[in-house]
């Protein structure tokens, strides 16, 4: 049984997940702040959040009949029975307990015990951030079947885990920050947008109104080509802002397999063929987050 919550839990995602951390995390480093503790935990949570978004996701889209025959991606476990409703209920209870614990010990960590507004506010984020990971596809006005998704993805993986990261290092807001935290969000919507294009027909079977649903694939193609670019632009702005040595331009060998991606997406027909593309673009992004990061500490 435990396999397939491991199959539930999509470990293929957790890269992309825990990215944006990462860089929050490089950027406060390379400017004297850094806790190990902190960074830990916050990776943990990350990871717990992205856990709880992809149970709530097999479950949301497995009991209104989305995960079906006409999916192109893989099997869920709901979908193919190995998994009921009623467990991955338990195992969504039981992942959110588990990382607002975390997310409680991350939170003190960073602030203490006195830092009432910090605490609010971060805990507040942090709640916000599982109803979030639930609500994409579970229940009746799940933003996922709205075309909203891509909204909160930028909002999440972007400037919440880049600048929030940040911020419980530095407690500081530099807004230059927010370049790099675009990047991310940009790169991230990108994967979302990819597995969109990839589901397009059985969506509209099932009445899932993602962004490409509604503005048709080859919008939806031309809004890839966007993202793709629109991230490279703000990474090099910000490294343009804070430039030191050009080390600080390390990041752009992680656009060579997105520019290779960018021209396979170009040329592509079949969304079927976009399936191993999700993988390539979100092992890309948490390859940028590691090569911009090191580049400011080496610069």
């Amino acid at each position: 049984m435990f396999k397939h919550y491991l199959n539930a839990a999509r470990l293929r995602t957790l890269p992309l997940s825990i990215s944006g951390i990462i860089v929050g995390s490089f950027i406060a480093a390379s400017e004297g702040f850094f806790n190990w503790v902190i960074c830990v935990l916050a990776l943990l949570t990350t990871v717990g959040f992205q856990i709880i978004s992809n149970f709530a996701n097999d479950y949301g889209d497995g009991v209104k009949g989305t995960d079906n025959n006409d999916r192109v991606g893989p099997t869920r476990t709901i979908q193919s029975g190995v998994i009921t409703p009623k467990q991955m209920l338990k195992a969504i209870i039981t992942t959110i307990g588990l990382t607002l614990f975390v997310a409680i010990l991350l939170i003190y960590t960073s602030f203490g015990k006195d830092d009432f507004l910090n605490l609010s506010i971060f805990f507040l984020l942090g709640v916000l951030s599982i109803g979030a990971a639930i609500k994409y596809t579970v229940g009746n006005n799940a933003y996922g079947y709205s075309g909203f998704g891509d909204l909160f993805v930028f909002l999440f993986f972007g400037l919440l885990s880049v600048c929030g990261s940040y911020y419980l290092y530095t407690k500081l807001f530099d807004f230059t920050v927010l370049l790099p935290a675009f990047s991310v969000g940009l790169l991230s919507i990108g994967v979302l947008n990819l597995n969109n294009l990839r589901d397009r027909a059985s969506d509209i079977k099932s009445g899932k109104k993602t962004l490409v649903v509604k503005i048709g694939s080859k919008f939806g193609k031309y809004y890839h080509y966007y993202l793709l670019i629109s991230s490279l632009l703000f990474a090099i702005i910000y490294v343009v802002i804070h430039y030191k040595s050009p080390v600080q331009f390390l990041f752009m060998l992680s656009y060579i397999p997105i520019i290779q991606h960018f021209i396979f997406v170009l040329k592509n027909e079949t969304p079927k063929l976009l399936d191993p593309q999700l993988k390539k673009l979100a092992l890309s992004t948490f390859l940028f987050s590691l090569l911009f990061g090191i580049g400011l500490l080496l610069a």
